[in-house]
């Protein structure tokens, strides 16, 4: 553990040292960004890549990322599919208005989102909190989604969920986001990832501590009170369910119980991954995405 701590706090001191100077590439790279609003006047940060006229598919990121957590699986998807990836509200570029926040009012930021850019429907998947996000939507609004990818995620975080997720709030809002860094990176990536990707930690360390505090509580106690078990047997559309063997956030075992309640999903455990597939192993995922695509046409 003293080596990984080591490796941690070096990380979080280029994290810190690099943040200003890579905020500023940041916005010449979002060149293409732009600002729509929820039904509640939210401002929401959003880009659409890839190919117009291909497949549309909407990715919603993890808790307490941005946009940017699926850059890797769609450099490897490449030009199949029309992508449109955004800040979900309190993250990243999108407004941060004081919570409570719940999973169903994300969900309808997507479809207020996907009249903006004008997409009748589209295949939707998350990570993690994104996964919550994309199972409220399709229980929410299922004429807009075509088809889901369900990645390190789960429909009810267990008995001790809501006391759990308070925690990490409380500790957050207490001690700062540097306090829970340690914590968080040893479950997003395995050992040998962290120190093969020193700079995808690196830059996943640095998204992380430039969440609004307040807004990453609200986001926590949200998915403390996540419960979407009863949305499930009501879907009947293609599903990918992928989950790192060794994710210790989401286990196989949750993955399993959406991959046998929902019809039509099939389910990849993949060897030696934790939480954070999408950048740990963005081929598997383009790979999960390029057959939800398929598989609805």
């Amino acid at each position: 553990m003293p080596a990984v701590m080591s490796i941690l706090s070096y990380n979080m001191t280029l994290a810190h040292d690099r943040m200003g100077r890579d905020m500023a590439n940041q916005d010449a790279r979002e060149g293409r960004t732009d600002t729509a609003h929820t039904r509640d006047g939210t401002p929401i940060s959003y880009r659409v890549d890839g190919r117009e006229a291909g497949p549309r598919l909407a990715l919603v990121h993890s808790l307490a990322m941005d946009k940017h957590f699926w850059d890797r699986a769609i450099a490897e998807l490449g030009d199949r599919a029309s992508v449109l990836t955004f800040d979900c509200r309190g993250h990243g570029r999108s407004g941060k208005p004081v919570g409570p926040y719940d999973v169903r009012q994300f969900a309808d930021d997507l479809a207020d989102l996907m009249d903006h850019v004008g997409w009748t429907g589209a295949a939707v998947a998350g990570a993690s909190m994104g996964g919550c996000v994309a199972l409220a939507l399709a229980h929410r609004h299922p004429e807009r989604v075509t088809g889901l990818g369900l990645f390190d995620t789960t429909s009810w975080y267990g008995e001790t969920a809501v006391q759990a997720w308070d925690e990490r709030a409380r500790k957050a809002q207490d001690e700062g986001l540097e306090a829970l860094v340690g914590f968080q990176a040893t479950r997003w990536f395995n050992d040998g990832f962290r120190e093969a990707h020193p700079e995808v930690l690196e830059a996943a360390i640095r998204v992380f501590l430039a969440n609004d505090v307040d807004a990453y509580a609200a986001s926590c106690r949200m998915l403390g009170d996540v419960d979407l078990r009863d949305a499930l047997d009501g879907l009947d559309l293609p599903c990918r369910i992928l989950v790192g063997s060794e994710d210790y956030a989401t286990p196989p075992s949750m993955a399993e119980v959406l991959a046998e309640r929902i019809k039509g999903a099939t389910l990849t455990v993949l060897p030696g991954a934790r939480h954070f597939t999408p950048l740990e192993a963005p081929a598997a995922i383009a790979g999960q995405l390029d057959a939800l695509l398929r598989s609805h046409g």
